[in-house]
C-alpha cells in the first residue's frame, strides 16, 4: 500500500528551516551582530556555556519600533532591508532575508528589549516566532538587547552533536571578525561577567583591530589594493608578509558582509605556497565587490557567495598579491632550534669576545617581576566598588588648564619611576625602590600627587566606592572638631552649630560633588554614602575621613571654578594618601595583606609606572632621595 503524503505541520517546517540557518551558537551570534546595519556603534556580546545557556547581544543602534514592528520582528521573512526579489541584485547590508530572529526563536527562548530615540523601552518574549504577550514597558538605553537562552532546548540531537562549550566559544570569538571591518565602532565579547576576551575601541583603525583580535604576531601587514572597472570589482585589505606563517589559514573575506569563497581561498593559498614553509598558512583580510555582481542567496547561512566574472577576478587578485609579496621578499626570518647545553668544540677562528658586564655594573633585579602576594588581597568590608560610568568628554576650560599645568610641570624622574623595582617599606612615610644600580628613598605621603592627577585627568569619569553603612556628616564633623588637628577654640562658637553648618553647606554642594567627583551625599538624611574610586583595589584610610569632611568646608575656595576643582582635588588626594598618623600597624600574627604595606607596593607604586607624571618639585623637596649607588658601594666594600 502506497504511503500517504501529508503536509508537514508549520511548527515542524519552521524548526527544520531553523536548523539550516542556525547550526551552532556562532551562527546565531553572526546573525545578531549584523545589527551594525541599525547604525550601532557599540555592540556587546555576552556568552555562557559556549552560547547554549545564554547569548546576549546589546547595541546602541536605532532600535525597533514598538507598535509597528515588535509583533512581527521574529516572524520569518520580515525585514527592513529587502522588499522585492530584484533588490537582491543591489543588496549591501549585512542581513537581508529576515530569517535570523525567526529561526532563533524556534529553537531557543528569545527576549528582546528595545528602545528607539523617540519611544519608551519595551520588552517581549518570543516562542516559535510569535510574541508570548504584549510588550511591557521597562527601563533601558537606546538600542536593542536580544537575549537568547537555552539554545536548541527542543532539538536534543543538535545539542548533543555540538562540541565542548570552550570550542563553541572560540568559534563565537572568530565571528567577531566583524570588528576588523568596522573600524570606528566598538565590539566587545566576554564569557559571562569576566573580563572581555575581545575588545575593540571606537577610535581604532583596521590594523589596530586586527592586532586586538589576532594578537601582535600579525604586526607586519602589507596593504593591498587593486581594481578593474571592466570586471566591476575593487579589492582592498591587508595581507601578512612572507615572515608570518601559522598552522591555521585565516582568510577574512568581506564582500559586503562576512562570507567565504572557497575558490578565492584556494587561489590565494597557491600564491603563498611559493613563499611559506609547508603546512603553514597566511593571514588575509580583503575584498569588496559591487553589490549587483554578487549572488548572496547561495547558502541558508549566507556564508558562501558567488560573484560575476569569478575566474577573472580571482586571477587579478592572485597577480596583485604575488606582486606585493615579491616586493616585500627582500628579507626573511627563520626560527631554528636553540642549541642545547653541552661541550663546545674549539672554533678554528677566534670569535669576537662579548662585552663584559662587571659586577659593580650588573643590575640584579627586573622591574617586570611580580610577587605572589599581589594576588592575595583581602576584601574591604567597609567599602565596595560600584561600576565605573560610561566615559564622557570633559570640555571645561578650567579642567583643561589644570591638566596642562600637570603636563608642563613634569620632571624627567618619570622614566625612573616607570622602570623601578620595589624594595620595601621602612614605615608608612618612607619606601625604598631601585632603578638600575641606584637605590632611592621615596616619601610615600607626598605621593598624594598621584591621586591629585587621577582626580584631574578622570574628572567627571570616576567610579564610586560605596560605604556599607552610610556615615552621618554631622557625626564626622563632630569627630573632626574634637580632634587637635582641627584647631577649634571656644572663640569659634559651639561645636554643634559648626557641625550643623558643615552638613548644610555640603548638602548644597552634593549634586556637583557627585557629578564631577563621584562623592555621594544623601541630601535628605545628611549622610555620606559614596567616595571616589581612584585606583582599583585601593581604599583610603577611613580614620582620616572626619578631618577630610571638615577641610572641605573650610579649605576649598567654592567661589572660583578652577580654584574649587584644584582645592577639592588637593584635599581629596591628601585624604587618600598614606599618612603615618592614621595608619594602624598589623597586629603580631595578622596577615600582612590586610595592612597598608600591600596597598603601597601593589597598588600605589604599580600605578606610578603608568599613571604618574612627577612634578619638578620632587627633585628639590625631598620626595625622592638617592641614598646608594652600586659602583660607589663597591669602592668601599669591594663586593655586593
Amino acid at each position: 500500500m502506497a504511503g500517504v503524503i501529508r503536509r508537514l505541520d508549520e511548527t515542524v517546517v519552521n524548526r527544520i528551516a531553523a536548523g539550516e540557518v542556525i547550526q551552532r551558537p556562532a551562527n546565531a551570534v553572526k546573525e545578531m551582530i549584523e545589527n551594525l546595519d541599525a547604525k550601532a556603534t557599540n555592540i556587546q556580546v555576552t556568552v555562557k556555556d559556549g552560547g547554549l545557556k545564554l547569548l546576549q547581544i546589546q547595541d546602541n543602534g536605532t532600535g525597533i519600533r514598538q507598535k509597528d514592528d515588535m509583533e512581527i520582528v521574529c516572524e520569518r521573512f520580515t525585514t527592513s532591508k529587502l522588499q522585492t526579489f530584484e533588490d537582491l541584485s543591489s543588496i549591501a547590508t549585512y542581513g537581508f532575508r529576515g530569517e535570523a530572529l525567526a529561526s532563533i526563536s524556534h529553537v531557543a527562548h528569545v527576549t528582546i528589549t528595545t528602545k528607539t530615540a523617540d519611544a519608551k523601552c519595551a520588552y517581549a518574549s518570543y516562542r516559535d516566532g510569535k510574541p508570548r504577550g504584549p510588550p511591557k514597558p521597562c527601563a533601558g538605553n537606546q538600542g536593542t538587547q536580544i537575549m537568547v537562552e537555552d539554545l536548541f532546548y527542543n532539538v536534543s540531537t543538535r545539542r548533543k552533536a555540538l562540541k565542548s562549550p570552550a570550542d563553541e566559544y572560540s568559534r563565537i570569538v572568530e565571528v567577531v571578525s566583524y570588528a576588523i571591518h568596522n573600524s570606528g565602532k566598538s565590539l566587545t565579547v566576554k564569557k559571562g561577567e569576566t573580563v572581555a576576551d575581545v575588545r575593540t575601541l571606537p577610535n581604532a583603525s583596521v590594523v589596530d583591530n586586527i592586532r586586538s583580535v589576532f594578537g601582535n604576531a600579525v604586526s607586519e601587514l602589507i596593504q593591498v589594493g587593486c581594481e578593474d572597472p571592466k570586471l566591476a570589482f575593487k579589492m582592498s585589505g591587508y595581507i601578512s608578509n612572507a615572515n608570518y606563517s601559522v598552522k591555521k589559514y585565516v582568510l577574512i573575506l568581506f564582500i559586503n558582509r562576512l562570507v567565504e569563497s572557497s575558490a578565492l581561498k584556494k587561489a590565494v593559498e597557491t600564491v603563498y605556497a611559493a613563499y611559506l614553509p609547508k603546512k603553514t598558512h597566511p593571514f588575509l583580510y580583503l575584498l569588496e565587490i559591487s553589490p549587483q555582481n554578487v549572488d548572496v542567496n547561495v547558502h541558508p547561512t549566507k556564508h558562501e557567495v558567488h560573484f560575476l566574472h569569478e575566474d577573472s577576478v580571482i586571477e587579478s587578485v592572485q597577480k596583485h598579491i604575488d606582486g606585493k609579496l615579491l616586493g616585500f621578499n627582500s628579507s626573511r626570518t627563520f626560527f631554528t632550534q636553540t642549541l642545547l647545553p653541552g661541550p663546545l668544540k674549539a672554533s678554528s677562528s677566534s670569535a669576537e669576545p662579548s662585552e663584559r658586564v662587571y659586577a659593580h655594573q650588573m643590575v640584579r633585579t627586573d622591574c617586570r617581576s611580580q610577587k605572589l602576594d599581589a594576588f592575595l588581597q583581602k576584601e574591604e568590608e567597609e567599602l565596595t566598588a560600584a561600576a565605573t560610568p560610561r566615559r564622557r568628554v570633559v570640555k571645561l576650560v578650567s579642567v583643561k588648564e589644570l591638566r596642562a599645568e600637570i603636563s608642563e610641570n613634569t620632571h624627567k624622574l618619570q622614566e625612573m619611576l616607570q622602570k623601578h623595582s620595589f624594595v620595601g617599606c621602612i614605615d608608612p612615610q618612607w619606601t625604598l625602590i631601585q632603578h638600575h644600580t641606584k637605590l632611592y628613598l621615596m616619601n610615600t605621603t607626598k605621593l598624594q600627587e598621584l591621586f591629585y592627577q587621577i582626580l584631574i585627568y578622570d574628572f567627571g569619569n570616576l567610579g564610586v566606592l560605596r560605604l556599607s553603612t552610610p556615615a552621618p556628616l554631622y557625626d564626622l564633623a563632630m569627630l573632626a572638631l574634637d580632634s587637635e588637628e582641627s584647631g577649634w577654640t571656644e572663640d569659634d562658637g559651639p561645636k554643634e552649630g559648626l557641625a550643623q553648618y558643615i552638613v548644610d553647606f555640603l548638602k548644597k554642594k552634593a549634586e556637583m560633588l557627585e557629578d564631577y567627583f563621584s562623592m555621594e551625599i544623601d541630601q535628605q538624611e545628611g549622610n555620606l554614602t559614596g567616595l571616589p574610586l581612584l585606583l582599583d583595589k585601593y581604599t583610603p584610610i577611613l580614620e582620616g575621613l572626619p578631618i577630610f569632611i571638615l577641610r572641605l568646608a573650610t579649605e576649598v575656595n567654592w567661589d572660583s571654578e578652577k580654584d574649587c576643582f584644584r582645592d577639592f582635588s588637593r584635599e581629596c588626594s591628601m585624604f587618600y594618601s598614606i599618612r603615618k598618623q592614621f595608619v594602624l600597624e598589623a597586629e603580631p600574627g595578622e596577615a600582612e595583606v590586610t595592612s597598608w604595606r600591600w596597598k603601597v607596593e601593589h597598588v600605589i607604586f604599580k600605578a606610578l609606572r603608568t599613571l604618574f607624571s612627577p612634578p619638578k618639585r620632587f627633585s628639590e623637596d625631598g620626595a625622592v632621595l638617592q641614598i646608594a649607588n652600586l659602583p660607589d658601594l663597591f669602592k668601599v666594600f669591594e663586593r655586593c
